[in-house]
């Protein structure tokens, strides 16, 4: 554990060693994901040979705390916590929604040499009413109607809806957190982004996230996109994890 600067612990689980000195990667979870259910993860075992490679379950998620109310301010406060555990400094790996909470630590001037981003759900339109009905559906209908009306509206396909289980709804009222973190995304934040950034995305994804990775390397200033073979929101860890790592350590 970790503890934010409001007081609220993070749970942090670290794999690997590393290699050396600058070897810290921490990853930032997609929106809903967690410790008990991660369907979107990260290469871990393949990256732990050359990283020390830290895992953690954002605000409200799995085994970490919570505090109302919510701000990206708090969620930001958290990752510095856990950069701090690594070392002091670290390289982020942020996954969908978790991509824009990386690029609000790169921009805030946080200890992170560079950054990657899988398919960040980006829009320079703030969509406040989509927020409200996230909000309305958690308040009328519960967590697991909201986990299911999110990731509809998203465009999650239909059967990997229908399998999620219920450790994927316990966290449903943290996906009003993302949706205000969505809120926060403007060129004038990924324009702050000085650090190196590789924008990654899949040959399966195609349509908005192939075009939200297209929009995210044009704004941030020091940007390279790589598109890798995969499915749908998702890249095999045999063929993400060398890309990761020749980057990152280059």
């Amino acid at each position: 554990m970790v503890i934010a600067p409001d007081g609220v612990e993070i749970s942090v689980a670290r794999t690997g060693t590393g290699t050396g000195t600058g070897t810290a990667l921490v990853v930032v979870d997609a929106a809903g994901n967690h410790s008990g259910f991660r369907p979107l993860s990260a290469p871990v075992d393949l990256l732990a040979e050359h990283f020390s490679v830290f895992v953690y379950d954002r605000r409200g998620r799995g085994h970490s705390g919570d505090a109302e109310p919510y701000t990206v301010e708090k969620e930001i406060g958290d990752l510095a916590a856990v950069i701090d555990a690594a070392g002091g400094s670290a390289y982020l790996y942020g996954m969908s929604s978790g991509c824009l909470l990386a690029v609000h630590a790169a921009a805030a001037g946080l200890p992170v040499p560079k950054i990657a981003l899988f398919e960040p759900p980006l829009s320079f339109t703030p969509d406040p009413a989509f927020t409200a009905a996230v909000r309305d559906v958690l308040a009328s209908r519960g967590k697991r109607a909201t986990v299911e009306f999110f990731n509809r509206a998203i465009g999650v396909p239909d059967d990997l809806i229908a399998a999620m289980p219920p450790e994927a709804w316990s966290v449903g009222h943290t996906l009003v957190y993302d949706c205000l973190l969505l809120e926060t995304a403007s060129p004038e934040l990924l324009g702050a982004v000085r650090v190196p950034a590789l924008v990654l995305d899949s040959t399966g994804s195609a349509g908005p996230l192939t075009d939200m990775a297209k929009l995210a390397a044009d704004h941030l200033p020091a940007a390279t996109r790589r598109t890798l073979p995969g499915e749908w929101h998702g890249v095999a860890g045999e063929a993400l994890a060398p890309v990761l790592r020749t980057y990152f350590l280059e």
